[in-house]
């Protein structure tokens, strides 16, 4: 070999990198959240301004903290605590506490993320690991829910309290349960609410229009694939319109299932999350769909009105099952026989 040759440099794959970084693709996941913020910002005025803000500022300084105390640098910098903040702050109802919703950062950075090393190493969502400790430790402040704002009114950054109230969901697993009549009228302008997001709930999730706009930005820029959101909505359109055939007077429309609750939250922005869902595409569309059917399950038959959040979190337990089903063959190799 001459001195002026190039030395052979092993190593194990990749070989071969497209240019994107964890912060590149997390500022587009916080662009593509924009307008479900906005959305929030309409609906629940201060509420959801002073949220999310405490959400981004706890998470971002309880990983910097934890780092810290593990000898490592801050880390912060890649936005991933940012974004836990943001879905945190979506998924909880806009009158809880600030403090309540500290807790459920430390919970979700620290325990969710953290304790199992970091980013890329979490085998669960850590804003639905934060959302479900909170739900469990203060179920009566996490289930207090307020009546979106009249079309129109802009709530800007006064304190704005509306109505209790029970969020949709709620309403029609409180009515089936206790044997009564389905006790919302699902027409055209009730659609047009749960599109738009003049509903109660969680502060990010009422707009399914604005959350469908941010996943089509993400699709666009090919930070998540088709497979999981599709799989999953379709899923839980496929059982709802199979209830819905057999047993009209108890259960509603596919459509209110599909805008009503967590659903376009959970299946565009969490279920997708790279770390914890499956590598391949068949391992994709089976996860996606067991997220749908437990969804269904919970939503129907479960003590709870809402499945999107446990849905996940048990299908991130068995992506390691999924990704060893699913993994492809190695070209020039049999298949092995099942004995």
């Amino acid at each position: 070999m001459s001195s002026d040759a190039q030395p052979v440099i092993v190593s194990t794959s990749p070989h071969a990198h497209e240019g994107s970084s964890v912060r590149r693709i997390m500022l587009d996941v916080i662009i593509a959240l924009a307008p479900a913020l906005l959305a929030s910002m309409i609906f629940f005025g201060w509420h959801a301004v002073r949220l999310t803000a405490v959400c981004v500022a706890a998470c971002v300084a309880c990983e910097a903290g934890c780092r810290r105390l593990m000898g490592r640098d801050p880390g912060i910098g890649d936005l991933s605590a940012a974004v836990t903040g943001i879905l945190l702050a979506f998924n909880l109802p806009p009158s809880l506490p600030s403090w309540i919703a500290v807790v459920g950062c430390i919970a979700a950075v620290a325990i969710g993320k953290q304790v199992f090393g970091g980013i890329g190493y979490n085998p669960f969502n850590p804003a639905l690991v934060g959302r479900v400790v909170l739900l469990i430790s203060f179920p009566v402040a996490m289930t207090r829910w307020h009546n979106a704002l009249e079309p129109g009114r802009w709530a800007g950054l006064s304190w704005v309290d509306g109505a209790s109230t029970a969020t949709p969901l709620g309403t029609v697993k409180t009515a089936v349960s206790g044997g009564e009549a389905l006790p919302l009228t699902w027409d055209g302008a009730t659609l047009m609410d749960f599109l738009f997001g003049r509903m109660s709930g969680c502060i990010g999730e009422v707009s399914a229009l604005a959350l469908i706009l941010g996943g089509i930005y993400l699709l666009v820029r090919r930070v998540i694939s088709w497979h999981i959101p599709v799989a999953y909505i379709g899923t839980v359109a496929a059982i709802a319109g199979l209830l819905r055939i057999v047993a009209p007077g108890s259960n509603m429309p596919v459509t209110f299932h599909l805008f009503a609750g967590g659903l376009m939250l959970g299946a565009i922005y969490m279920a997708t999350d790279m770390v914890t869902s499956p590598l391949t595409r068949r391992g994709m569309l089976v996860f996606g769909a067991g997220c749908g059917a437990l969804t269904m399950i919970i939503r129907r038959w479960g003590g709870y009105p809402e499945g999107v959040s446990f849905a996940i979190l048990l299908m991130n337990a068995t992506v390691p099952l999924i990704n060893r089903a699913t993994r492809p063959r190695v070209f020039g190799t049999k298949r092995k026989k099942r004995s």
